[in-house]
């Protein structure tokens, strides 16, 4: 019998079609792993059993017609708590928002709906989605499952990637506005991609940065990155971004090989003070694809060293002008890693933010050219592996380096609106995984999800599972 805790949603969504598991019976068996994990490893702040039980029978009622929506039908994931699900608070994280229930879906949480996947809870997410190394001092850290001791998880998509990595839901989701999918992702050992500003509909998600924030999926596997990608896409009639995008099916594509691909390596600011055996990991993933077929090729990249200072001049002031009240009001119930990185930020001139917004058009534009005889990017997902809690823990300044260095591969996909991808690609001595990101043009979803599964299929990262024996419920 196949273990439903670490089966991915295509062979899940194969099972349910052969009628040799029913929905009821995986929430089930999800549920009850997700109630006895939760505790050690943290991963939701909600679990939702009796809606999810609910969800479960009404999905098996329909496949059971013959009705089935799709090749998500039945299968139960995690929302990341900034979504609105209708009837469940949204807290983002924070104390402020305890009673924040959401009177409907998000858009992204109504496409899972209509595809027929089961909420099986709400993720802890860093609070207001504000922070790479994935700490929460009002809900609880998730607990990276691939070590006893307390490691980060990356964020702010925290939860989420605990979620799927120690195998409590297949699927969950995420938000990218500095590298929330892809971090998490990298540093638990999962697939995270992110999309393009425009590809997912945002409504119903509690904003970070209007300019930046991205939405996606974190997964076990390439393949059921694509299958969660093609549900969440349509025009969302409250996010402009959406209008005018047509639909891409990545599907059609996804099993195409890298057989003449050109493969892209920045070596500027991207490989930047590695970790060894990151750097190391990183080398022989390049290696891979050559072996695959890819022709890879050093590129040049100088946008990404210019946008690399701009980050915090766009998000920053649009965070606190969605902040303003609590800033003024409730400055003192911020996390405090949070609060300080937000009156940081209120201090940014409106001249240098306009400033950044011009630079940042120029620098997509001039990035067309850089990057026109490249397919996709190559690069680490973060510069090292996951640290200890302990050594990341620490005051508002002391911790900002060590922020800086997390999120600065990932950043640059967001301020020149690259599409990503993050895969294990790796594992250190001391058995943490290592991410390898691949980066894409604009809308060029269907080339990192390409090239991500012919490496996946290649290798046998993706199968790794980590060892909960310290949870003393695994």
């Amino acid at each position: 019998m196949t273990d439903l805790a670490f089966a991915t949603v295509a062979e899940l969504s194969r099972l349910i079609d052969a009628g040799e598991v029913s929905p009821v019976e995986l929430t089930e068996t999800l549920l009850a792993r997700a109630e006895a994990l939760n505790g050690p490893l943290n991963a939701f702040n909600l679990i939702t059993a009796e809606r999810a039980l609910a969800e479960a029978r009404a999905a098996e009622t329909l496949i059971q017609a013959g009705r089935r929506l799709g090749p998500l039908h039945g299968i139960p994931y995690g929302v990341k708590d900034i979504f609105d699900v209708a009837g469940l608070p949204t807290t983002a994280g924070s104390r402020m928002l305890g009673e924040n229930i959401a009177d409907a879906d998000a858009w992204v949480t109504r496409r899972m709906s209509e595809a027929g996947m089961i909420v099986l809870g709400k993720t802890v997410t860093v609070e207001f989605a504000r922070g790479i190394a994935g700490l929460n001092h009002i809900q609880g850290t998730p607990h990276n499952p691939w070590s006893a001791e307390p490691h980060m998880p990356g964020g702010s998509s925290a939860g989420s990637g605990v979620a799927v990595a120690a195998g409590l839901v297949p699927m969950a989701l995420g938000s990218d506005t500095g590298g929330s999918v892809r971090a998490p992702a990298g540093l638990c050992g999962t697939v995270g991609l992110k999309t393009t500003v425009g590809r997912v509909g945002r409504s119903g998600a509690f904003p970070v940065s209007w300019t930046l924030d991205s939405v996606g999926p974190l997964t076990r596997t390439v393949e059921d990155a694509a299958l969660a990608y093609q549900a969440m896409l349509g025009v969302d009639p409250d996010d402009d971004t959406t209008h005018g995008i047509d639909l891409d099916d990545v599907m059609p594509t996804l099993r195409s090989g890298v057989e003449g691909l050109r493969i892209g390596i920045p070596r500027d600011l991207f490989f930047d003070d590695l970790d060894a055996e990151v750097e190391a990991a990183v080398a022989a993933a390049a290696e891979v694809f050559r072996g695959l077929g890819a022709g890879i090729q050093d590129v040049d990249f100088p946008e990404a060293r210019a946008a690399d200072p701009l980050g915090a001049f766009l998000s920053g002031p649009e965070a606190c002008v969605i902040h303003e009240d609590r800033l003024a009001n409730r400055a003192d119930e911020f996390d405090h890693l949070v609060g300080p990185r937000m009156l940081d930020d209120r201090d940014i001139s409106a001249v240098d933010y306009l400033k950044s917004q011009l630079e940042i058009t120029g620098l997509r534009a001039s990035m067309q050219q850089s990057l026109a005889q490249v397919d996709v990017l190559l690069a680490p997902t973060t510069a090292g592996p996951a640290l200890p809690v302990s050594e990341v823990d620490l005051p508002h300044e002391q911790h900002k380096p060590i922020s800086r260095r997390y999120s600065r591969n990932t950043r640059i996909g967001n301020l020149l609106d690259l599409c990503g991808l993050s895969l294990p690609c790796g594992f250190t001595e001391a058995g943490l995984p290592i991410g390898l990101m691949l980066q894409a043009l604009p809308f060029r979803e269907d080339l990192v999800l390409q090239a991500g599964h012919a490496y996946e299929q290649a290798t046998d990262w993706h199968t790794r599972r980590p060892n909960l024996a310290w949870t003393g419920s695994a």
